[in-house]
């Protein structure tokens, strides 16, 4: 058993005082939420502007102008010029205009138009086009059917679905709860592998060096085996933990001191009596303000971080040690990476099948597929981080303490099978690996 601490000892040293493995625990967190940060500021700050040519085709109205000629409202970003003759393609493409939008004659019928583009327009640009022209043609329909635009604005109805726990009469976000859950997927899927491939690549490595022929007249293969395992693994749950210590941080300085000025700006926003423009415009800042504190409210209240954390720490423990045991029975198998390959399919096709039932669960949470599939070893790691985030109640625990133990005995079965395979391997120089051959080291007995 000493001989095993000194080899998990070894490569946990090894690895945690690696300039690369400081400098990303440290500021691994801090770069994710830059970027994550960034990547929502430059999609929310396009500051183009598109000029859009609108070849309005419809026939002549009594007052001499066609059916949308000036009838949309320009904003900072697209402003519109009309005209009932189209260009050609070159003569657009020589032109000042970025869009040329065709409104054919039959459009109030065919709701159909054409969006030329020599500049692609952004997803909120072409949003804002779509709406006024929706808007003209609804007008131009009650026109023609004789409605009263009033009465049909008093009579049009948004309806807003409030789903209601029956348990506890609270207002129920399980699929938004689910999102985050499937954040935490994708991270236990990232340290799997990353944690993983190092265990496979370190067996290569010592494998071709020929070093570990020295080491195994020493220690057992599986001692061995176990020790580069656990090693890594405690490298992986360390970096884990100082980024939750990291992350802890952040959401704490959020919820105390950036959310309640945002809330103050949200409030203060709502008092103040403006004109009308500036009252649309401010009613849309405040919409705003509150899809914020909402997403906050989710994140920092309706999530159970304790049990979370502790799950997730447990499950990419349990999922590590599963798949690093497949790992190392691969990189004890052959003798470089590009031989890996027909050994890593079966042992990746498992995990993104976990994210693909997950995506079910964001949809169906109570779908028979998500249950089973967040009990068996191979994807439970994945599934189970997205009903962890749900929540779980008092009669389905034992689902969530079965999971657990299905896990471990996973976990045991894989080191198992990771061993016969491991001593047999190791050893094994020159020569080309099947698993029909794989299948006899199983069955071999020493």
């Amino acid at each position: 058993m000493n001989k095993t601490k000194l080899i998990i000892q070894r490569e946990y040293l090894s690895r945690v005082k690696k300039k690369s493995f400081i400098v990303m625990t440290i500021l691994g967190p801090i770069l994710i939420a830059g970027l994550f940060a960034l990547g929502v500021f430059l999609g929310m700050s396009d500051s183009s502007v598109y000029k859009v040519l609108v070849v309005d085709q419809t026939p002549q109205l009594p007052s001499g102008k066609t059916l949308f000629t000036k009838e949309f409202k320009e904003t900072s970003q697209v402003k519109f010029q009309y005209t009932t003759q189209g260009l050609s393609n070159a003569e657009f493409d020589s032109s000042a205009y970025d869009v040329m939008l065709v409104l054919r004659e039959d459009i109030v019928t065919f709701p159909e138009a054409e969006l030329v583009f020599r500049k692609l327009p952004s997803l909120k640009a072409r949003s804002y086009i779509k709406s006024e022209v929706e808007k003209v043609i609804e007008n131009e329909k009650l026109k023609i059917n004789e409605i009263d635009k009033s009465v049909y604005d008093s009579i049009r109805t948004d309806l807003e679905l409030v789903s209601i726990d029956a348990k506890d009469g609270t207002e129920s976000s399980k699929q938004e709860q689910a999102i985050v859950g499937f954040i935490f997927a994708i991270l236990i899927y990232m340290f799997i592998f990353l944690y993983g491939v190092q265990v496979m690549r370190g067996v290569m490595e010592e494998k071709s060096n020929r070093i570990v022929e020295v080491i195994i007249s020493s220690v057992k293969p599986f001692q061995l085996m176990m020790g580069k395992i656990v090693g890594v693994a405690m490298v992986g749950l360390t970096q884990i933990l100082v980024w939750i210590i990291f992350t802890t941080i952040l959401v704490t300085v959020f919820s105390t001191v950036i959310l309640p000025q945002m809330m103050d700006v949200d409030t203060a926003m709502q008092q103040v009596q403006v004109t009308d423009e500036v009252a649309e415009s401010t009613s849309k800042d405040a919409m705003s303000q509150a899809f914020i504190g909402d997403i906050a409210e989710l994140i920092l209240y309706r999530i159970n971080w304790p049990l979370m954390l502790g799950i997730f720490v447990f499950y990419f423990l349990g999922g590590y040690l599963l798949y690093a045991s497949l790992f190392a029975a691969v990189g004890a198998a052959v003798d470089n990476e590009t031989d890996t390959q027909q050994f890593m399919v079966p042992i990746t096709i498992p995990l993104v099948f976990g994210f693909i039932v997950a995506e079910f669960a964001l949809g169906n949470p109570a779908g028979n597929a998500v249950f089973w599939f967040s009990q068996v070893p191979l994807t439970s790691p994945i599934v189970m981080m997205v009903r962890v985030a749900m929540g779980f109640d008092v009669g389905s625990v034992w689902q969530l303490i079965l999971s657990m133990a299905l896990l471990v005995l996973g976990f045991l079965a894989a080191v198992w099978l990771a061993g016969k395979i491991y001593r047999v391997g190791i050893l094994m120089y020159g020569k080309k690996i099947t698993y029909k051959e794989l299948w006899k080291w199983l069955k071999f007995k020493a």
